[in-house]
């Protein structure tokens, strides 16, 4: 995007110089004249942008890195506690924020809200920074008028969900190097070592044993059809990313996830503390049920619990209460059900959804620390089998070459 110089005058009558960003020098103008500046003098030659081709590419796809959402919300909250006006904190906070793509989202908001938005209004048009959580939980802080206190539990939501994301990768992480080495040593073997041991046997005159003649085959199939193997894998790479783009897709996706021996269950404790710890921030901010439900249904993070909402929340507008219609959800545990159910009886439902989330906080915590303990017996047998076939490959007929020689 273009980048303009300007020199206006401020509200002090005193002469202000900066740069902007903008499409047309018009759009510069209107820019200097909605910070509450007299336009003296705008360079109309464009310079190149400095931002990065990363930059530019996070822009095009309209994301940010979550250290950058924290940092933004934990400032905006400080900044307004202590009073300073909604349009300077922005000013502020666009100045100094190192995301180009969260700079430009904020520019945006200080126009709309010029324009008479309201903050939550303004943010919704970012979606792909803002969640819908975010803005409907900035809307209900305008309602009662506790905004700081919202943001609170905001960066609350934020740090916690990627703490937990985090901790997922990390102990996945070490299994996937395993894999990843594990491939790339097979594919080396078979296409290098294989061969030329199977070519020694071969004019020796030996009969190969089948765990050498399969590895021949596989090799043999690799060398003569690799580009149809790459082809095939890309297309079901390609087609599979599409298919999980749709809702049909999304929820056959998670569906499968949920039901994984040893990350199902980590899965659905991880999405259970998130509906716990959503539903009680939003009850304590004042958000009514059925649209705490509607914002649960969006922003639980998978597909397939999400639709179980559909029936609760169809139940639930019929009057029906909350705990009994869960207990027709099929992924809520009888833990969750009663412990709602005794929050409506005792009308202390916000506390029973936050024990329900430290509870599963815990379990997520010790899911996550015990999975690398899952995983490794897995790896160590896939390992063996590795080793195993190339050892029977290579040694059984170097077994039968040295009786050969033996007997010569």
């Amino acid at each position: 995007m273009p980048t303009f110089s300007y020199k206006a005058i401020n509200e002090n009558g005193n002469t202000v110089a900066g740069t902007l960003e903008a499409q047309s020098s018009e759009e510069a103008t209107s820019i200097i004249v909605a910070r509450n500046l007299i336009p003296e003098k705008i360079n109309m030659e464009e310079r190149k942008s400095a931002d990065s081709p990363w930059s530019k590419m996070m822009w095009a796809a309209g994301k940010i890195k979550v250290a950058d959402l924290i940092i933004f919300t934990k400032q905006f909250r400080s900044m307004l506690s202590a009073g300073v006006p909604i349009i300077r904190l922005l000013q502020v906070l666009e100045a100094q924020t190192e995301s180009h793509v969260l700079r430009k989202a904020i520019a945006s908001v200080i126009m709309d809200i010029r324009q008479g938005s309201t903050l939550s209004e303004a943010l919704q048009k970012y979606p792909k920074i803002f969640s819908i959580l975010y803005c409907a939980m900035i809307k209900a802080g305008e309602i009662s008028g506790n905004v700081p206190g919202v943001l609170e539990r905001l960066i609350y939501i934020i740090e916690h969900e990627n703490k937990v994301k985090s901790d997922i990768k990390a102990a996945l992480r070490y299994p996937l190097i395993v894999v990843i080495a594990l491939s790339i040593a097979f594919v080396v073997l078979l296409t290098f070592v294989v061969p030329q041991f199977a070519s020694i046997f071969s004019k020796a005159g030996l009969v190969l044993p089948w765990p050498t003649k399969f590895a021949m085959l596989l090799y043999a199939f690799l060398a003569n059809y690799w580009y149809l193997l790459v082809a095939l894998v890309l297309i079901i790479i390609f087609s599979l990313a599409a298919y999980f783009r749709t809702p049909q897709g999304k929820f056959v996706r998670d569906s499968f996830l949920l039901e994984l021996p040893i990350l199902g269950p980590l899965f659905k404790k991880a999405a259970l503390s998130r509906f716990a710890s959503i539903f009680a921030i939003l009850q304590t901010s004042g958000v009514p049920v059925m649209q705490s439900l509607s914002i649960l249904q969006e922003t639980i993070g998978n597909e397939a619990i999400a639709r179980a909402f559909e029936h609760v929340r169809e139940r639930i507008e019929e009057g029906a209460g909350i705990s009994a219609p869960l207990k027709t959800a099929k992924y809520f545990t009888p833990m969750v059900i009663d412990m709602i159910a005794i929050g409506e009886e005792s009308g202390n439902m916000d506390e029973m959804l936050r024990e329900i989330t430290k509870h599963y906080d815990d379990e997520v915590e010790y899911a996550v620390k015990g999975l690398s303990d899952a995983i490794g017996p897995i790896l160590i047998v896939g390992l063996a089998a590795v080793v195993g076939f190339f050892a029977l490959a290579i040694f059984m007929p170097m077994w039968d070459l040295t009786k050969l020689v033996t007997k010569h």
